[in-house]
């Protein structure tokens, strides 16, 4: 049961003083410079994971998930947290009794009309118990108020739990832009740094390709939640980026025993979009691999990191699609992502130019008449449909772009296709037919998959 109206409970810091200042004005200056000193080019994620270690180890690395957040400060009014539990074994999802959750800035209410429908689901308990000492929590709660403002909260922890109960559970709470959700976990513990540098790479690449079956129990305290959110991300077409990794080798530490934190932004794809900067840059890749290949027959290598900022090292699938005077030129591109984004780029731009084999080659007089565009494609999801005319019925037009696979053959379109075949039942003849499958053809084996894209454009230039 719940605490009546009458038995308000506050639950005060347990890890003050240990994990981060106990004195109210050090631990918000302290929080405040994190912040300030934090880098991301995402400014409106719906849901984040990020680190719960002391602050001088992983504070600097949850910074970047909260300087995200605060792009919707005021319009973010309810914070739902998730985190493991390291000193109470629970199973399933507890919810506090708890009215309040305290810190040395202030109380975060606890927000009980948010949380009624899990009280009705058979995996949710209630029990105070395990908060009590519990830090994978309160370590986030100053920098949601640091952050957020005045918010309230949606604490919860997590034990052993199937991942779609977790998204179950998720889903209940998901919200609106009122809402944002917030995973609490740290990566790989107490290998020597460089072990630890590639389980958590590992990690972050399952992470960004919502591959929540590739993240091994060793690879992060946290993954009971973050393959939940996972789950939600599949569902709701959303994109995941990491904005830091790093280890308490990097931070604070030696490098012989390290921790790894990393922080990770989810949007929703529809509405994802790359700083103008960056994608200039991205146009400047498409372009210098073009020019490359002119003179050298091979695409330019990316130097992630050195060359290009690491916010595009984020694995994604890409086309690149050239036109001349208005007319396709070349197109060519990945399905599934399994590159940094400017690397993927790269490749594509030069086998657009010079690898379709509709087109010739292209040549550097052609240039000055080429366009190209970029798009960069969701993870593709799967569309239910039992005949034809369910798949021409799924479908939303001018939105969609659709992978179309039977008997060993696929063909794909991006959703600029629907300018000029805007009828979803000639779309999917078409998308037959670049398969190389007949545009009457239907077999029960027929798959299909739908995904979106943040595309862009640019022009092609010759080399000054």
């Amino acid at each position: 049961m719940m605490p009546t109206a009458m038995e308000r409970v506050v639950k005060p810091p347990a890890v003050a003083g240990m994990f981060y200042p106990a004195e109210r004005n050090a631990l918000a200056a302290e929080v405040v410079r994190l912040l300030n000193a934090a880098r991301t080019d995402i400014s409106d994620p719906k849901a984040v994971v990020a680190p719960h270690a002391g602050l001088v180890y992983s504070g600097a690395v949850a910074a970047t998930a909260y300087r995200s957040l605060a792009g919707g400060r005021g319009r973010i009014r309810r914070v739902v947290l998730m985190g493991p539990a390291h000193r109470v074994a629970v199973r399933g999802v507890v919810l506090p009794r708890a009215d309040a959750f305290a810190t040395p800035i202030g109380e975060l209410e606890v927000d009980r009309p948010a949380m009624a429908p899990l009280l009705a689901m058979p995996d949710v308990s209630v029990d105070d118990a395990p908060f009590q000492r519990e830090h994978s929590l309160e370590v986030h709660l100053p920098f949601i108020q640091a952050a957020l403002g005045r918010v309230t909260l949606v604490p919860m922890l997590v034990g052993a739990m199937a991942p779609e109960r977790v998204e179950a559970v998720l889903e209940a709470v998901w919200g609106g832009p009122e809402t944002a959700v917030i995973v609490s976990s740290d990566l790989s513990h107490y290998h020597d740094y460089d072990t630890a540098t590639g389980f958590d790479r590992a990690c972050s690449r399952a992470i960004e390709l919502l591959k929540l079956e590739d993240i091994a129990d060793h690879q992060a305290c946290g993954r009971v939640g973050i393959k939940g959110l996972i789950r939600m991300a599949r569902k709701l077409d959303m994109r995941a980026t990491t904005i830091d990794l790093r280890s308490s080798g990097d931070t604070a530490g030696t490098k012989d025993r390290v921790v790894g934190y990393g922080s990770y932004a989810f949007e929703y794809a529809a509405t994802a979009r790359l700083p103008d900067g960056q994608r200039r840059f991205l146009i400047d890749v498409a372009q210098r691999s073009i020019r490359r290949g002119i003179r050298k027959g091979e695409p330019i290598e990316v130097r992630i990191g050195r060359e290009a900022p690491a916010a595009l090292a984020a694995h994604r699938a890409t086309f690149v699609t050239l036109e001349q005077d208005g007319r396709l030129r070349g197109c060519i591109g990945s399905v599934i992502a399994h590159q940094p984004l400017a690397s993927d780029i790269a490749v594509n731009a030069f086998k657009a130019a010079f690898s379709d084999p509709r087109f010739p080659k292209l040549t550097e007089a052609e240039l000055t008449r080429c366009t190209l565009s970029i798009s960069i494609l969701s993870t593709p999801r799967p569309i239910a449909f039992r005949d034809e005319a369910g798949l021409v019925a799924a479908l939303q037009p001018d939105r969609d772009g659709v992978i179309l696979r039977d008997q060993g053959k696929r063909g794909l379109f991006l959703p600029h296709v629907w300018s000029s075949l805007p009828e979803p039942a000639q779309f999917v003849r078409h998308l037959k037919a670049k398969a190389g499958l007949p545009r009457d053809h239907w077999s029960p084996g027929l798959r299909a998959w739908r995904f979106g894209v943040e595309k862009f454009d640019g022009d092609l230039v010759p080399a000054a």
